[in-house]
């Protein structure tokens, strides 16, 4: 069993990381210097929300293996270990904002009382772990031994739990090689492999593997608007694709694109990267272009069905957050085409299962509604934006009945055209042919 501290352990990363750990027998302090979600997950009220997260805080609470706190001094006290797990958005120039990190190393500092390895587990560019290895040389307030690792996260929102016990792979890099096993250690119940690097390579395989599966979901969008251009179907070309083993059938569902907290941050620091060091990064530029004109396209698509103008029209929304099973907002697709939506003067009516609390904040002049049918009912089109499995079991006959117009332009390909052909929808995918007609006279709202 060790001793761990996670700060950030209020955060997604810092609290699924640190449940996690505790669930494998660890004694886990998670730090927040947010006192208000500290106070609330000590009464078991989560931030956020993330399938079989809930269970597991409240487990290893009770078996005192969990504890959160925003004291410095109480969460390093015994503390063999500290993982970084605070934020590091965008900047202003696209780069990575460093802010809470530098912070976060100064606090240690001044707080180790005891040999340390601090563990970045924060998506940070390359050279932050030198840098935090500086602030900590010169913050100490004695000469206490310590090290730094670089351990770099590739959680998925909605299924962070199972990825978290089940990882592809463990990458840690340290100039250190004794702080990197030890850090390896514990790991070594999960049975994934773990590649130990220098500092500077593990940092760039966070944000190349990241860039890479945006570069797929782009890539596979780029395609979607060649078929729907001659005709093809781009669901299969993506199952054609896929099973060629050097390719592979994940990341090449063409949709809305990518959004959530990592794609769009990682990418545009990866693009700031090179650019700011010399390099041309043409193709990140392309994927980030490719997934911001896919947003775009879906709201002309629904202007078109209509009749040309969404000007006093009312579309239904389905789906806010990302991706399913999170109510994580951050760059999500819905927060484009919403806005753009009622910029074009639509009034939008919106449901989404987990996430209408948090789009509350963020879409204002925004209707929500309390359930799907709530929604569609008088609406002269019904947008898909998040593929919740509960769409795929809607009474489609019914919606079919209450709303204005039979229009349903699906962001996400959660039905076959041909079915929805036959229920009597005007139905528009992405990148499969449009069913029905594919625009109607305007009626009144």
């Amino acid at each position: 069993m060790a001793n761990i501290c996670v700060i950030g352990g209020a955060g997604y990363v810092g609290l699924t990381t640190g449940t996690c750990f505790a669930d494998l027998g660890n004694s886990v302090v998670c730090l927040d210097v947010n006192q208000e979600k500290v106070a609330n997950l000590r009464r078991g009220v989560l931030p956020i929300y993330e399938p079989g997260l809930e269970e597991m805080v409240s487990r290893n609470q009770d078996a005192g293996r969990l504890r959160f706190t925003s004291d410095y001094d109480e969460a390093l006290a015994e503390a063999e270990f500290a993982f970084i797990a605070v934020d590091t958005p965008s900047d202003l120039d696209g780069g990575a904002d460093l802010m809470h990190l530098k912070e976060a190393a100064a606090s240690i500092a001044r707080a180790m009382r005891r040999p340390l390895i601090i563990v970045n587990k924060s998506t940070v560019p390359v050279g932050a772990g030198d840098l935090v290895a500086s602030i900590v040389q010169e913050s100490r307030t004695s000469n206490i031994p310590f090290s730094v690792v670089s351990n770099p996260e590739f959680l998925q929102e909605g299924m962070a739990i199972h990825g978290c016990l089940n990882p592809d792979r463990i990458i840690l890099g340290a100039s250190d090689r004794l702080a990197a096993e030890r850090v390896a250690q514990l790991y070594q119940t999960l049975k994934a492999p773990i590649l130990i690097t220098d500092l500077h390579t593990a940092e760039m395989i966070k944000y190349a593997s990241n860039s890479f599966l945006a570069a797929k979901i782009s890539f596979i969008n780029e395609i979607a608007a060649i078929c729907e251009k001659l005709g093809a179907n781009v669901k299969e070309v993506s199952r054609g694709m896929g099973l060629d083993r050097r390719i592979g059938q994940a990341f090449l569902d063409a949709g809305l694109g990518w959004g959530g907290s990592c794609f769009p941050k990682d990418v545009r620091a990866l693009e700031y990267m090179a650019a700011a060091n010399g390099c041309h990064p043409q193709l990140l530029r392309a994927v980030m272009d490719i997934n911001r004109d896919q947003r775009r396209h879906l709201v002309q698509r629904v202007r078109e069905a209509v009749g040309g103008s969404l000007s006093n029209r009312r579309v239904g929304v389905l789906g806010l957050s990302f991706k399913p099973n999170t109510d994580d907002m951050r760059d999500a697709p819905s927060l484009t085409v919403v806005r753009q939506l009622q910029n074009e003067g639509a009034t939008v009516t919106a449901f989404d299962p987990v996430a209408m609390h948090n789009a509350e904040r963020l879409l204002s002049g925004t209707r929500f509604g309390s359930t799907p049918y709530e929604v569609a009912e008088g609406a002269h089109a019904l947008a898909i934006l998040t593929e919740w499995n509960e769409f795929k079991q809607l009474d489609l006959g019914r919606i079919r009945e209450i709303m204005a117009q039979p229009i349903i332009v699906d962001g996400r390909n959660l039905y076959e055209p041909e079915h929805m052909s036959s229920l009597g929808f005007i139905y528009i995918s992405v990148g499969r042919p449009s069913v029905g007609t594919t625009a109607l006279e305007p009626t009144g709202v």
